[in-house]
């Protein structure tokens, strides 16, 4: 709880202050312009090349250090050199081949986008460990406030470019995040040293040779962390796919980025959840496979779980309860695509499940089984959005990702229930589920064409009705057993 809380409040401090930017670029790039349509299509790929040359290294990292027969410093040292080896090699290609590239892209007269959003994603991937080396050693406060420095920077610098220089050009936000992230890579300069240090006296008192790189490591670590990859690179694909692919099938490449940028700036209220999700997730991994070596273990990953859905579920209602607030982070003519944002909440929330469920296989080291749903699950949402773009145009991202994230969540959980059972308690999940979404009918079909006011009063009292069944179930507390309930 306490990571969590650190992690969650920095996250969701980050995420709100980062949320400054979609107003601004929503007001400052116009709709019909398509700007806001090429950041949101580049940044897709920029998450996908960044699963790509983290190759796994973060989970694998946490495996390893955590095992009694490894050198966690040797770990740490591989795992980097492995990491900035994939990058070089990805910038050194890039580089080269950059017109065709570019050409392939669509971005011919804007080949300096992708450049820079390359040593982006490189410098990304690189700092990827060392933010891993933290969260391992439960440096939680630095973890979060370097997060924080990145974000603070990036919006000082993008109102003074935007707003007091009065830019319009979507160069500057390719270029301010590139200086951002440089600058944040030497603040990691003091745990290089400090490794470095510890490694040595460790190789010392354990009496074995000191070692930058083990290559007999190296083979180990890849054998577990290429199934990780597959399943990252299908995982973001779930989560970038529709955002690569509507330009390359919709007919009309410049109103695909009008479209296009309309939806991406509405997901960024959407993400409300895989914000959660991602405070979660840095407080859980490192503790799951610590955990690994308890009794209870199993009892543990079912109470986890039901909270981690009590809670995003209260999110996904107050995100819905407060909108007539939320749209108006937006530009007004983006507000159009507001329509997507409970079905790609509702998507994030499968996703945060199948996370959830996601660690029977990396406890048993079968990591391929997540390969597999995540892959099912990808094809299942590229073939929604390659069928059904061309005629519903976003509409059909929305709901491609939640067919996809579904179709993973289920083949995860019941082929785990065969190999690794855990007891989910999938009555009161479903309950949970149940509530929420008669709930959320009352907001949308009930309070439909009321003033603001009064809808957002009765959607107070729907959340509130919410959060006392959980108390009641949840919380308050329970009569001994054969004591009348009164």
């Amino acid at each position: 709880m306490k990571d969590t809380a650190v992690y969650g409040l920095s996250s969701i401090i980050g995420r709100f202050l980062n949320y400054m930017l979609v107003p601004l670029y929503t007001r400052v790039i116009p709709a019909e312009s398509g700007g806001y349509g090429v950041v949101t299509n580049l940044y897709a790929y920029v998450a996908l090349i960044l699963v790509i040359l983290t190759f796994g290294m973060e989970t694998t990292f946490f495996r390893f250090a955590n095992k009694d027969d490894e050198n966690p410093h040797c770990v740490f040292s591989t795992t980097i050199f492995m990491v900035s080896a994939l990058s070089a090699a990805f910038l050194a290609l890039l580089f080269v081949f950059i017109n065709p590239i570019s050409e392939v892209l669509g971005y011919v007269e804007h080949k300096e986008y992708i450049l820079m959003l390359a040593a982006v994603v490189a410098l990304d991937a690189f700092q990827a460990i060392p933010f891993s080396y933290l969260r391992y050693k439960k440096k939680a406060i630095k973890f979060a406030s370097l997060k924080m420095l990145f974000i603070i920077l990036n919006i000082g610098l993008n109102f003074t470019f935007f707003v007091l220089l009065g830019k319009t050009d979507v160069f500057y936000v390719f270029a301010l995040n590139l200086v951002c992230t440089g600058l944040i890579t030497f603040f990691f300069i003091p745990e290089f040293a400090h490794e470095h240090v510890a490694a040595r006296v460790y190789c010392k008192e354990k009496g074995v040779p000191f070692k930058i790189v083990d290559f007999a490591l190296f083979r180990r670590m890849f054998k577990y962390s290429w199934p990780i990859l597959v399943l990252g690179i299908a995982g973001i694909l779930n989560q970038t796919a529709d955002k690569i692919v509507f330009p390359l099938v919709c007919p009309d490449a410049q109103e695909a980025k009008v479209q296009l940028g309309i939806y991406g700036a509405c997901v960024k209220i959407a993400m409300i959840m895989a914000m959660i999700t991602q405070a979660f997730r840095y407080a859980y991994e490192p503790i799951v496979f610590a955990k690994s070596k308890d009794g209870d273990k199993k009892e543990y990953y079912s109470v986890a779980m039901k909270y981690f859905l009590i809670f995003t579920l209260l999110a996904y209602l107050c995100v819905i309860g407060y909108m007539p607030i939320l749209e108006r982070i937006l530009g007004g003519d983006y507000r159009e695509g507001m329509k997507v944002v409970p079905i790609v909440m509702a998507a994030e929330i499968m996703m945060g499940v199948y996370f959830n469920l996601s660690f029977w296989y990396k406890l048993i080291d079968k990591t391929i089984w997540g390969a597999w749903f995540s892959a099912a699950g990808c094809i299942v949402l590229l073939a929604v959005n390659y069928f059904f773009i061309p005629e519903y145009s976003y509409m059909a991202c929305a709901w491609g990702g939640v067919a996809g994230y579904g179709t993973a969540m289920l083949l995860s959980y019941f082929i785990g229930q065969k190999k690794y059972p855990i007891d989910y308690k999938v009555g009161r999940l479903l309950f949970y589920v149940a509530v929420t979404a008669a709930l959320y009918a009352v907001m949308h079909f009930v309070t439909e064409g009321m003033g603001d006011i009064p809808r957002m009063a009765i959607n107070t009292v729907l959340i509130l009705v919410y959060a006392g069944i959980v108390w009641k179930l949840e919380i308050a507390p329970q009569p001994p057993k054969g004591e009348p309930v009164r």
